[in-house]
């Protein structure tokens, strides 16, 4: 039932994300957007989410309860992707999405902190908990396909506030973790802070590492329907390659456990953006070739997948419970928001001027993320990084 619970929020979550990634770019350019734009207003997003992130996670870390916070967080996203349906032109689609961003997206770091947490306490496979949130992401990219090509393009509108209004039971139902004794007042703990994490050489490069990995999708993210259109490829195809990816995605987070036991987080570091060396280097080669794409696509399932497992995996075993929430907001943050950020505004201006060539710039980050977990590799033996201090008895030292 635990798992249940966690996997329906990561479902919903995973839906909205789903008919955003691979047809938001195509609404933006239907309420007037032009690419440079796209990509100003992806990175204006994105750097409003790290701020946001960032914030919430220290208010977060903070509160003994969560749940009233992300209902909080919930109303005011949906509320900002309503009010897109009369946003036309730049500016007033500019300001609706650092509205959204600044809401939506810590609701994922919030409620990662709480999935890695209870899937150690209760011993259960995150990999299988985290499987539905692709299989929805799946859903999502599908249903966006189907309904631009059937229906029209303001259903990528629709379908993403369906999705976000159900996230509201998904909430309510989180197996939020039990609320903690108030410690002595003769001798309180200290509280981990961000600074004692990003402190430690090992999670710096891990920051790097899976950032500059998960960063170099931006390119994919913002223009890859964007080009499958220009190619000449369908709306139904493309969202079967969308599906395809993420697919590939699910084959190896089923197995998961059985996979990170045996290659451990640095090693799926090093897969990862292995995987994405060749991906990104092949794109602008190959990617008008329907049957090349349909193979560049699965390595997603290693580019984004093993990336995200090894983010995972290292943070479950390098963190202690107690910082679960403020390092995943630092990973949410610092890793997955501020690199990509720069990155999405890089790739509207280089996908403006040089098209697909701009998948080129993806393959020089991902070469940095893997000499990163190369260093990371020799910096950390798989313990925890940083122990939470506990409390002192009355009269002890």
């Amino acid at each position: 039932m635990i798992a249940l619970r966690l996997a329906s929020y990561g479902a919903a979550y995973f839906f909205v994300a789903g008919v955003g990634m691979s047809y938001w770019s195509v609404w933006l350019q239907s309420h007037g957007a032009d690419a440079a734009q796209i990509g100003t207003i992806y990175m204006s997003r994105q750097l409003v989410t790290v701020v946001a992130t960032l914030a919430i996670g220290w208010l977060a870390h903070r509160m003994a309860r969560q749940r009233p916070l992300m209902l909080a967080l919930l109303a005011a996203a949906v509320a900002a992707l309503a009010a897109q349906e009369w946003a036309y032109g730049f500016w007033p689609l500019w300001l609706a999405t650092l509205v959204w961003g600044a809401t939506w997206h810590p609701l994922l770091s919030l409620g990662e902190g709480v999935a890695v947490n209870a899937t150690r306490q209760h011993g259960l496979d995150y990999g299988r908990v985290r499987v539905w949130g692709s299989v929805a992401f799946i859903a999502g990219a599908v249903a966006a396909g189907t309904a631009v090509a059937g229906i029209g393009v303001p259903w990528v509108l629709y379908l993403s506030l369906i999705g976000a209004l159900l996230l509201a039971p998904c909430i309510l139902w989180l197996p939020m973790p039990a609320r903690p004794d108030p410690p002595s007042a003769s001798a309180p703990p200290r509280a981990v802070a961000a600074r004692d994490l990003l402190r430690q050489p090992a999670f710096v490069l891990f920051l790097i590492a899976v950032g500059c990995t998960q960063a170099s999708h931006a390119v994919v993210y913002s223009f890859g329907t964007i080009a499958w259109r220009a190619a000449g490829i369908s709306d139904g195809m493309i969202s079967v390659l969308w599906a395809e990816g993420i697919l590939a995605e699910i084959a190896l987070f089923f197995f998961a456990a059985a996979v990170t036991a045996r290659l451990g987080a640095v090693r799926m570091m090093l897969l990862g953006a292995g995987a994405g060396i060749v991906r990104w280097t092949l794109m602008p080669v190959l990617g008008e070739s329907l049957p090349a794409l349909l193979v560049l696509q699965a390595l997603h399932g290693l580019t984004f997948g093993a990336t995200h497992l090894a983010a995972m995996t290292f943070l479950q075993r390098a963190v202690p419970a107690g910082a679960m929430t403020l390092a995943q907001s630092l990973y949410y943050g610092l890793a997955n928001g501020l690199p990509v950020a720069l990155i999405y505004q890089v790739s509207g201006v280089l996908y403006e001027r040089v098209g697909t060539q701009a998948y080129l710039a993806m393959t020089v980050l991902t070469v940095i993320g893997l000499v990163a977990a190369v260093v990371l590799a020799r910096r950390w033996q798989g313990g925890l990084l940083i122990r939470e201090a506990k409390p002192v008895a009355a009269g002890g030292r």
